[in-house]
């Protein structure tokens, strides 16, 4: 498979392929291992029940910045 050069192309546009590629994969051929899945029930709940902290990315990328 070979990438084509992406830098021609809008983030929009880059989006918009990445939505398309996305969609063109069949969700029931994935496999998640039912400790995946037992994780993910966990998160959810989680973020439901409000005891998670959401970042945004800035966030993120300043905290591994210093984290150096």
């Amino acid at each position: 498979m070979e990438i084509k050069n992406l830098s021609k192309y809008s983030d929009a546009e880059k989006i918009v392929l990445a939505e398309q590629l996305w969609d063109s994969v069949s969700k029931k051929d994935l496999e998640i291992s039912d400790d995946v899945k037992n994780e993910l029930d966990i998160r959810i709940k989680n973020l439901e029940e409000g005891k998670t902290e959401l970042y945004y990315w800035d966030e993120v990328k300043s905290h591994l910045s210093l984290s150096k």
